[in-house]
C-alpha cells in the first residue's frame, strides 16, 4: 500500500470588508436561506461571474 501523504493547505481566501446597501444584504440573506449556501459563497460566486462577463470600455 502507498504512503498517506498530507501536504500543507493553500489558504487562498482573504478577508475583505465592503459596504453595501441594506436591501442588497437582505436579498442575499433570503437567497442564502433558500439555497442553503452561505451569503459569503453566494457573493463570491456573483463577483466571479461579474469579472468573467465584464466588458471594460475605454473613454471615447
Amino acid at each position: 500500500m502507498g504512503d498517506f501523504v498530507i501536504t500543507p493547505k493553500e489558504d487562498k481566501a482573504v478577508t475583505m470588508t465592503i459596504r453595501i446597501d441594506k436591501t442588497l444584504q437582505e436579498e442575499y440573506n433570503e437567497l442564502s436561506a433558500k439555497t442553503n449556501r452561505s451569503r459569503n459563497e453566494l457573493i463570491s460566486m456573483a463577483l466571479r461571474y461579474a469579472l468573467d462577463h465584464m466588458i471594460v470600455k475605454d473613454k471615447e
